[in-house]
């Protein structure tokens, strides 16, 4: 009895897996975030106003949510820079020549799509191959 591989199919759902937990570690770090605001606001709206906070802990907190809104700023910015140097790998590999891992599919490099993949090259006669670890991409030969 033979059986056929599956590991194919489970790298498929194993990325969709990652892709998945990703982004639900993206939404819970933005509820956090608007979690800890409102939070902060609702202390200072029902703070008893013959007793008013701290104003060491009140700074602490001050402090906390620049901290946390300055945190979300820069991964904001993490992200834009990840995106345009995505972008710019992408725009130098028009004109090369790439080959998938197993020598299969080869050809030059006509157009670029940028996708959340990853980049998708399109070889002159219209075959996509995906830019990924074991893909090779050199200078064309010329004859």
């Amino acid at each position: 009895m033979t059986v056929s591989s599956v590991t194919g199919t489970q790298s498929q759902a194993a990325q969709a897996t990652a892709q998945t937990t990703a982004q639900t570690d993206r939404e819970d770090a933005y509820l956090d975030y608007q979690a800890f605001l409102k939070l902060f606001m609702e202390s200072l709206k029902n703070q008893d106003p013959t007793e008013p906070m701290d104003t060491a802990e009140y700074m602490g907190q001050m402090a906390q949510f620049s901290a946390v809104e300055q945190s979300t700023l820069m991964n904001q910015n993490l992200e834009s820079m990840l995106k345009q140097s995505s972008i710019d790998q992408a725009s130098g590999l028009i004109g090369m020549t790439v080959t998938t891992n197993d020598g299969k599919v080869s050809g030059i490099v006509e157009s670029v799509q940028v996708t959340s993949e990853g980049n998708v090259a399109i070889l002159e006669g219209g075959t996509a191959v995906l830019v990924q670890p074991g893909v090779t991409i050199s200078k064309p030969t010329e004859s």
